[in-house]
């Protein structure tokens, strides 16, 4: 708390410097840990191809996010705007590619993200209550309908609420951790049917672990708030990011040692076959109730964030206007949570057809998600170029290396998503080039997206 003699600092007409290195840390730390290391590491388990292959995966994930947190850092505090991606992607390269963006994360990355952790939930609630061969996507459908018709209404979770739910995800972490590396036997020794060839493997296990380490790009837009952010911003992105991966590292070994790599290779929820090991059907129970539980908040923020962008979508685009209109009486943009719900429950159809819910889904997410960092990450070079005279209270260290190192892993990554994928990833490219198709039949007004400055 700020005291007389370390008074909150200001940044002009900005919001107010009022972080602590510690606040800083636990927001980011909050912000990435997810529903995803409950479900990725038996995906990761059977495509890197042995047990060290596999952690190390797990280690370069955090050394990534890492990187492009730092580039993220920079531009959130030279450019602070709540567009975030939309807003540098604007600045940098002009309003076309900021609507292309807009129009994937619409289409795409969070309806795509709601859809993967709605899978998530449906196969930890079949452990639960199965309802037959189809248990997981029907769970996911009915959670992406109730969560919808709830923020339509107007109830938003409150701040306790959300905060207990975020204590059972660490909490099952938690329980995984101990039963894992204390309690449960050694498995048997096996290694992982796979038929993926060693770079393929890497690459597809990558996917997966760079979107269990998701939410460290959200993170950045803190750093305006940081106090002493030149050397306080870096030191949050460390530890927090330094945190997350010792405890993913952790819990990958607590899995290992449970299930066994080809234990966790088959494995559609491998927390609660961890726990039955131990526990019995008791253990299963009990960390599927909270595993299905906590990720309602991984969802239903996906969900707010979403609606909410596609509600500014619409008001700066007057071909989609039917999108910013706020609904007064339940206070929510009901339209942009509507349509955002149907493009959820047709993505959780997809899933279904494709038998892989999950896998699918984060196939369909991955070429898209990554082509838009790599575009963020050029519009750090552009814009440093084009407005070299801009503040840049944080300045990404050791330029250019480090920015040309995380544009090079988002090419290396798209690459992934592209050439080890399945039907998802062509299916999520398709989406994205009918954003083209739309906006030339639909654009007649201007947004406020700026044109790029001119040299």
């Amino acid at each position: 708390m700020p005291s007389p003699d370390n008074p909150p600092q200001h940044s002009g007409a900005g919001p107010a410097q009022v972080l602590s290195l510690g606040d800083a840390t636990a927001i980011i730390v909050g912000l990435i840990i997810g529903a995803g290391i409950f479900k990725t590491p038996s995906i990761v388990a059977g495509s890197s191809g042995g047990e060290t292959a596999m952690i190390i995966v797990w280690v370069a994930g955090g050394v990534v996010s890492l990187i492009g947190a730092m580039c993220y850092a920079e531009l959130a505090t030279a450019y602070p705007s709540a567009g975030g991606e939309y807003h540098f992607i604007g600045r940098a390269f002009g309003r076309v590619p900021a609507f292309f963006y807009a129009w994937a994360r619409m289409t795409v990355i969070v309806a795509g993200s709601i859809a993967v952790f709605s899978f998530v939930f449906g196969d930890y609630c079949a452990r639960l209550l199965s309802l037959g061969e189809h248990s997981s996507s029907i769970y996911a459908a009915l959670i992406v309908v109730v969560l919808t018709v709830v923020n339509i209404i107007g109830i938003q979770a409150g701040k306790t609420t959300q905060n207990v739910l975020t204590v059972l995800e660490v909490l099952g972490l938690v329980i995984v951790l101990v039963v894992g590396l204390f309690l449960a036997p050694a498995a048997p020794q096996g290694a992982a049917q796979t038929t993926a060839s060693s770079w393929s493997g890497v690459g597809l296990a990558m996917i997966f672990v760079l979107f269990t380490y998701g939410g460290w790009n959200d993170g950045a837009y803190i750093s305006a708030e940081v106090r002493n952010r030149e050397r306080n911003m870096s030191r949050a992105l460390f530890y927090s990011l330094g945190l997350v991966t010792g405890l993913y590292v952790l819990v990958n070994l607590a899995y290992l040692k449970g299930l066994g790599l080809a234990g966790m290779a088959k494995s559609d929820a491998v927390a609660a076959d961890l726990l039955v090991r131990v526990w019995g059907t008791a253990g299963e129970k009990l960390i599927s109730v909270m595993i299905a539980i906590a990720t309602l908040t991984s969802i239903n923020g996906a969900m707010i964030v979403g609606a909410r962008s596609n509600y500014a979508l619409g008001r700066e685009w007057p071909f989609l206007r039917f999108l910013g209109r706020w609904d007064e009486a339940s206070g929510s943009p009901r339209n942009a949570y509507l349509v955002q719900g149907a493009i959820a429950l047709l993505l959780v159809g997809l899933g279904a057809i494709e038998r892989k819910g999950f896998q699918t889904l984060v196939d369909f997410t991955a070429p898209v998600f990554w082509a838009f960092f790599l575009v963020t990450g050029l519009s750090l070079f552009a814009l440093r170029s084009r407005d070299p005279g801009a503040a840049r209270p944080y300045k990404v260290p050791f330029y250019p290396v480090t920015p040309a190192l995380f544009v090079l892993s988002c090419a290396y990554m798209l690459y992934s998503s592209l050439a080890y994928t399945g039907v998802g990833a062509l299916f999520g490219v398709g989406v994205l080039a009918a954003g083209a198709v739309v906006m030339l039949l639909g654009n007649r007004g201007q947004t406020t997206v700026s044109e790029p400055k001119k040299p």
